[in-house]
């Protein structure tokens, strides 16, 4: 059962854009105050929920020298953009399963400007994310659970992973098709699985897409029509590998008056285009391959990284070691 129509407004819908985050990924984490911060203003101006800044990542396993400071969003670096955040947006960043610190590196939520912390992990990560999302409901955040490269999981550990967060206090549990291998008939069929667990229960769902085959787009809206309301963006689809569902398409497409589009085209302007003249990220053959193969992006980002264009050389590898 689809949940209003192409014309109607849902007020559940809330975008978060992820391109400080998972853009990241493409430059080191290396983006200058001016952009961020011009990039938290268009945000504000276009009507968008919440700005994921990047992650809390340890810097016991991390070197603070070898990454750019949104691999660690310290709250001072937080607060030199956006102050105390008087704005109706929400802050939020990503906390990595055994990959951060999170009983030392957050503050109780009444002193820090962050709003939402995201916890991510991968299906079998299940317990220690409940650990993490309990820690970060003490201390009065928002919490989402991030179950990463869901196409690789079985209908059961699904189910079972749905029921332990449903007893827990997240807020949110996201679908994530990390490798970009979904369509948008089985990304609706998993949303509407995830949807039934989740509502019984008072949670939303949400829905973060990767773009190896073109879809990330329509698997968003597809998932959004069965009920998903927390959609993850990001500018000009920016993102590790073949990128994410572009921020401009999805603001484009809802019909509530408070998204539109005019400052984050300016920003594209601005600053977008210049930084693809140096940082590269979105569709190609190479992604594709991994996708259409349901694999890790890994190889295909070596592939990338090498300069090559030997796609039919590339495509016999990845079929040779299935």
């Amino acid at each position: 059962m689809r949940k209003g129509n192409l014309m109607s407004v849902r007020p559940d819908i809330k975008v978060l854009d992820a391109t400080i985050r998972d853009g990241g990924l493409c430059n080191n984490f290396e983006f200058s105050d001016e952009f961020v911060r011009e990039l938290y203003k268009a945000n504000i101006k276009c009507g968008v929920d919440y700005m994921e800044f990047g992650y809390k990542a340890s810097r016991q396993l991390f070197k603070e020298e070898d990454f750019g400071k949104w691999k660690f969003c310290k709250e001072e670096d937080l607060r030199a953009i956006v102050g105390d955040n008087i704005s109706d947006m929400k802050i939020s960043v990503m906390a990595d399963v055994g990959r951060c610190d999170f009983k030392e590196d957050f503050l109780p939520k009444s002193e820090s400007v962050i709003d939402m912390v995201r916890v991510a992990c991968y299906i079998h990560q299940i317990p220690a994310a409940i650990e993490m999302i309990e820690h970060f409901h003490s201390l009065g955040y928002e919490t989402t659970c991030n179950i990463m490269a869901i196409s690789q999981a079985g209908t059961s550990q699904v189910e079972e992973a749905l029921n332990m967060l449903c007893q827990s206090s997240v807020n949110v549990i996201y679908l994530v098709d990390s490798y970009g291998s979904l369509y948008p008939e089985n990304a609706s069929e998993l949303s509407k699985i995830y949807i039934n667990a989740a509502e019984k229960v008072g949670k939303s769902v949400g829905f973060h897409a990767h773009n190896n085959q073109n879809l990330a787009f329509a698997n968003t809206i597809d998932t959004l029509s069965y009920g998903v309301s927390y959609l993850d963006t990001t500018v000009q689809g920016i993102g590790r590998g073949a990128g994410n569902c572009a921020t401009e398409l999805l603001l484009g497409f809802l019909k509530n008056p408070k998204y539109n589009l005019y400052s984050i085209l300016t920003f594209i302007e601005k600053y977008m285009l210049p930084l693809k003249e140096t940082v590269s990220w979105g569709y190609d053959l190479q992604y594709m391959f991994t996708g259409q193969l349901n694999r890790h992006p890994r190889d295909a980002m070596s592939f990338s990284a090498d300069g090559r264009k030997d796609y039919c050389e590339f495509y016999k590898y990845l079929l040779d070691n299935e």
